[in-house]
């Protein structure tokens, strides 16, 4: 058996497509390409990293004669700590739902629970996570976790749907350091209704420096219709409230009505 064989069948038996192998041991596919078909040959510390990655001995992969040494560890095998570790293998569920396994553990992984570095399902998580409830550094969702994250309703470091939460959030009702919506809370607000420590509304802001048609500030305001510093009289809270049922669409009453309970 040429070493390409060898490759192939070990490559095979470990669950790894051409791409996962060559971005494991640092080459192009093309290169695994061509040493599987025995049109180019391994440097040897790639040889070196193929060993250890498969637990073959170098005489396998080298010599017809030692073929029998199939998975067994190398003699000059490196200390664990400094072995070339591959990827798990892949695992998945037998059992399947809508045509998914119901588990499925995987580089690229796609099952009711989904779990890889690329993770599609109705629960995802992985580095990119895509499912109705993900979890990932990159994730999208109904229920959306993670540092980058999209959902109808989400939470992370950037955060946009819905319900978003983050240090940078964006979303009908957000909240965050920084936070960007129709109803907005954060240290920095912006959007249609906004409470914050700097709060720019349309309608109403409320904070320690305030700017909207209603502003009510605890040292700076500045409203077109109505503006206050300080503590609201029981007559100015009747005034802001009237004012927003006349200022504010029917559509908005939602946000209305919440921002009047903060009065």
């Amino acid at each position: 058996m040429s070493l390409g064989s060898k490759l192939s069948k070990l490559r095979k038996e470990n669950n790894y497509t051409q791409e996962q192998l060559a971005e494991l041991l640092g080459v192009s596919r093309q290169a695994i390409s061509k040493w599987e078909s025995d049109a180019a040959y391994p440097e040897t510390d790639k040889l070196i990293q193929i060993s250890d990655l498969f637990r073959c001995s170098l005489d396998y992969l080298l010599r017809d004669a030692a073929e029998a040494g199939a998975g067994s560890a190398p003699d000059d095998a490196p200390p664990e700590s400094l072995s070339f570790r591959p990827l798990p293998r892949e695992r998945k569920s037998d059992k399947t739902l809508w045509g998914l396994p119901l588990w499925h553990v995987a580089r690229n992984a796609r099952g009711i629970v989904a779990v890889g570095v690329k993770a599609r399902g109705v629960i995802a998580v992985g580095m990119k996570a895509r499912g109705v409830i993900s979890f990932g550094m990159l994730s999208a969702g109904v229920l959306s976790f993670g540092m980058l994250s999209l959902g109808l309703l989400s939470a992370g470091l950037f955060a946009l749907g819905g319900l978003s939460a983050g240090c940078f959030s964006a979303g009908v009702l957000s909240a965050g350091a920084i936070s960007l919506g129709m109803v907005s809370f954060g240290a920095v607000a912006m959007g249609g209704f906004t409470a914050g420590a700097l709060a720019r509304g349309r309608y109403i802001a409320i904070g320690d420096s305030a700017r909207a048609m209603i502003a009510l500030g605890a040292t700076r305001a500045s409203g077109s219709l109505f503006q206050k510093i300080g503590e609201l009289s029981a007559q100015d809270v009747e005034t802001v409230k009237e004012l927003l049922d006349s200022c504010v669409p029917a559509w908005l009453s939602w946000a209305k009505e919440l921002f009047k309970h903060l009065l």
